[in-house]
């Protein structure tokens, strides 16, 4: 058993950390990109466009996040691609976060009301000028609590990466605990981490979405 002092866990876990921290955003960023698309493809006038973004929503919203992982890591292996861990988390996630954050979007698109579409329309205005001018703005408005939200949802799923070896914040705790026979205090330590990460997010959400309910009401 190697001898570890409460500090040698914390630190070592802060370095784990950073990497749970970078997927978390190269997955919420690359998702927002990729579903920011997914949008725009399924309220165009595309001919089945809005089913196969539907299709892949379902897809990727109705299967576990861990089997995505699998099947992104072991899954290309099959065709002989050799995927990192790094890449194939990376990638799992931003599918994920895009199934959800265009769906997201989407309700917060929908709720702009009609008659806004119809003054665009009455403007001459194409498809892209409608979305760019004036529905976006407003739906952009309704899109930041829930879209800052799902973030915390985000940070938590990158736990999983641990399975295919991709050593973050849980992999690192799992390692530094089998060195340590010392489960209760580094799991408590990475549990705090999780926390310090992710408790910032969640209270950027609630003011957000109380000074959107304030401006509404007045």
């Amino acid at each position: 058993m190697v001898e570890f002092t409460l500090w040698d866990i914390f630190s070592n876990l802060l370095l784990a950390a950073r990497w749970t921290i970078g997927l978390s955003l190269a997955a919420f960023f690359g998702g927002g990109v990729v579903g920011l698309l997914l949008l725009v493809a399924r309220m165009s006038k595309v001919r089945g466009m809005s089913a196969f973004v539907g299709a892949y929503v379902q897809i990727f919203q109705g299967t576990p996040l861990l089997m995505q992982l699998f099947l992104a890591y072991f899954g290309l292996g099959l065709f002989g691609i050799n995927v990192p861990a790094w890449v194939a988390a990376c990638m799992a996630l931003t599918l994920y976060s895009s199934a959800y954050l265009t769906e997201i979007w989407r309700g917060c698109v929908e709720s702009v009301p009609k008659g806004q579409w119809e003054a665009a329309q009455s403007l001459a205005l194409n498809f892209g000028e409608q979305l760019r001018h004036v529905v976006l703005p407003q739906a952009s408005k309704v899109a930041v609590a829930p879209t800052v939200g799902f973030a915390v949802q985000v940070v938590k799923g990158t736990a999983l990466a641990s399975v295919i070896g991709f050593i973050e914040l849980t992999k690192a705790g799992t390692m530094i605990s089998n060195a340590t026979f010392k489960p209760f205090v580094v799991y408590s330590c990475v549990a705090l981490m999780y926390f310090a990460i992710c408790y910032p997010i969640s209270a950027w959400s609630r003011s957000i979405e109380r000074k959107l309910n304030a401006s509404n009401q007045r």
